[in-house]
């Protein structure tokens, strides 16, 4: 088969060291031409660029025969980005959340739609096997209706990490809050109210908002995300929970790193459910045993798109839905 031609665009953002590594390792699937690090923009992954040509925005885009672009740039740049090789007829892998500019956003959906372009974002949870089982078994009824959905994402950052959370609307919910406000729309839809209740711990002098938390409103329930950058312990508690009329299932921890196994390999699922309750007092927790690389299954996902061998299940209309909602979660008001 015939490989797909793509190039990278930033490497400042914090997956885009990971994403490049994966291009790399992918030859089955890519053909790797370049990077590009746009002009006032930091290349914070020198050593997964070795090997790899280095080029100019422009002529990246130039590249005869090109045929996807990964939008890896400091966050609020990312739309800015993918606009512009949205324009140019390519396909898109944009990590998220896209930008903190909701017009601007707007326009790059509209662009999409009109050109029936693919649009994939980096939103890593969706491959998440335990994420993925659990989405049949909601879609499978064994849940029965949700009627709520609890997500934590933690982890311990230096001050100067949480200082740098200042940028964004609504600091830590924007920065790791949106992966969490999209599992919460995965499971549940979009929700009618939001509101957040972010906050500024103030350690270390840090004025930034660096403890976040959301609650998220619906017809049928009410739901919360919970993303901190100072709290010790917190990668290991990263936690999802959805809460239905028959029974309830929680992943704990969300991702663990296979000790010794090095780059970014994480632990993946075995499901164990207690056999002697009826499918109708449902009750499942999904231990994390496999080994599965996040950044792999992102991006076979995404040339799948490319290829037209399945349809993204998380259309251009779902994603716009799901950016408005991580904008409300950040205190942004939105129309």
């Amino acid at each position: 088969m015939e490989r797909i031609k793509i190039g990278q665009i930033g490497m400042e953002h914090d997956h885009a060291g990971a994403i490049l590594m994966t291009l790399k390792k992918l030859t089955d699937v890519f053909e790797l031409v370049g990077y590009a690090v746009p002009e006032g923009e930091k290349n914070c992954h020198v050593r997964a660029c070795e090997g790899v040509r280095e080029m100019s925005v422009e002529e990246l885009l130039a590249v005869p025969g090109l045929q996807a672009v990964a939008v890896e740039t400091y966050e609020l740049d990312l739309t800015k980005y993918a606009r512009l090789a949205i324009d140019r007829g390519l396909a898109v892998h944009m990590d998220k959340p896209g930008g903190a500019d909701l017009g601007e956003f707007e326009e790059l959906i509209s662009e999409i739609k009109k050109k029936n372009a693919v649009f994939h974002t980096g939103y890593m949870y969706r491959y998440n096997p335990a994420v993925i089982k659990l989405k049949q078994d909601v879609a499978e009824g064994k849940l029965g209706g949700i009627y709520s959905v609890e997500a934590h994402m933690n982890i311990l950052h230096p001050p100067a990490k949480r200082q740098w959370l200042g940028n964004f609307p609504g600091g830590m919910m924007f920065f790791l809050g949106c992966h969490l406000v999209d599992l919460v729309c995965m499971f549940q839809g979009i929700p009618e109210q939001v509101v957040p209740f972010n906050t500024v711990t103030g350690f270390n002098g840090v004025t930034a908002e660096d403890c976040a938390f959301a609650v998220m409103k619906y017809k049928n329930g009410v739901s919360f995300v919970k993303t901190s950058a100072i709290e010790r312990g917190g990668y290991r508690r990263r936690q999802l929970v959805v809460n239905g009329e028959k029974g309830s299932v929680q992943i704990l921890p969300l991702e663990a790193s296979l000790e010794g196994a090095g780059g970014d390999i994480y632990a993946g699922v075995r499901e164990a459910y207690d056999e002697r309750r009826s499918s109708v007092n449902y009750d499942g927790i999904y231990h994390m045993t496999d080994g599965f690389d996040r950044y792999e299954n992102m991006m076979r996902g995404f040339a799948s798109f490319i290829r037209r061998e399945r349809e993204n299940p998380y259309t251009p209309d779902y994603e716009l839905a799901v950016y408005r909602t991580v904008l409300r979660a950040c205190g942004v008001k939105v129309d």
